[in-house]
């Protein structure tokens, strides 16, 4: 069977590492006001010259030298941002111009943190028509640009980010590498427990980002844990088979809630979210390359990733590396 297979990983963080205490120097927090509501101790912010675009080029490079493929291999690139360098043309040419590669296909999807559970799902199903044979998934962020620095409830949570995988079409046995499943949904009457409050055709401005927390922590807590169900039943699968989940990065909280919910250990969780902080559509990958790099997640090893973001969006696919 024909199978879209994670063949490297790759990821790209800001030069600038921002601590709570330091955080604490610009709007009223605390370094343990943050890590015990959110488990978050650092974040990376983009400076000057350092963009959605860039730190994307970077991750992409870093995933196609894991991957052991020269760029000119690449006919499709999906690139999930809530921040795009520009409104118009995607981020995902940008990225395709900066690599070499033209001629293929390029564009960005837009589901906030779920972004990259979107972007997966969309390259897996076109990467099985043949559309393409090769293709790069990027999740990237700046969202220290649209973070009110004013609101401490929020600006805390967020860092920049980017993260890569390479996927391969490959014909491989049913025990085999590559996606086994994935599971999208999304519930727009939430919208207004996640959201920024501008955009081109609403204020003409790039707006703050605006968050109910309590909210969204019970939805993500509820929808993670079905929408997991959901990938493993169509899989035949138990959590018992799963090695390792690499979950969206936004809290520790609804991590250990989530992992609780399904009765996984918490061992089998990789957790990255207090270096990094809530990337939106970048913490998925970035997560997955740090443990992938690390030794952690191996060849054959039942991976399953899961997010949940505004709109509200969430998914979750599992994988066999």
């Amino acid at each position: 069977m024909i199978r879209s297979v994670i063949t490297g990983t790759g990821s790209a963080l800001p030069a600038k590492c921002v601590t709570n205490a330091e955080l604490a120097e610009r709007v009223e927090t605390s370094d343990d006001w943050i890590v015990d509501r959110t488990g978050i101790r650092q974040r990376y912010i983009a400076g000057e010259g350092e963009y959605t675009s860039t730190l994307a080029t970077e991750a992409a490079r870093a995933a196609l030298e894991a991957a052991s493929i020269d760029a000119a291999e690449i006919g499709l690139i999906v690139l999930a941002t809530a921040t795009p360098d520009h409104t118009f043309p995607a981020t995902a040419t940008q990225v395709q111009a900066a690599l070499g590669c033209g001629g293929g296909v390029a564009f960005d999807v837009q589901a906030v943190c779920s972004g990259f559970l979107y972007a997966l799902a969309t390259a897996d199903s076109l990467l099985r028509t043949g559309m393409a044979q090769k293709a790069l998934v990027i999740g990237a962020e700046t969202f220290s640009r649209i973070l009110d620095w004013e609101d401490r409830t929020t600006c805390v949570l967020f860092g920049d980010g980017a993260g890569a995988v390479v996927l391969e079409a490959r014909d491989v046995a049913e025990d085999g590498p590559g996606i086994l499943a994935s599971r999208l949904h999304a519930e727009g009457a939430h919208k207004d427990m996640l959201y920024v409050d501008g955009g081109p055709s609403t204020t003409g401005t790039v707006g703050h980002l605006r968050m109910r927390g309590r909210e969204v922590f019970r939805h993500a807590v509820v929808n993670l844990a079905d929408v997991l169900k959901e990938v493993l039943d169509d899989t035949g699968l138990a959590a018992s088979d799963i090695d390792w989940v690499v979950p969206h990065q936004a809290n520790a909280r609804i991590l250990d809630a989530t992992a609780r919910k399904l009765d996984l250990p918490p061992e089998k969780v990789i957790v990255t979210v207090d270096r990094h902080a809530n990337t939106s559509a970048a913490s998925v990958p970035l997560a997955l390359d740090v443990a992938m790099r690390d030794g952690r997640i191996k060849a054959g090893d039942l991976v399953m990733f899961e997010a949940m973001g505004g709109g509200f969006t969430w998914g979750a696919s599992l994988a066999r590396m």
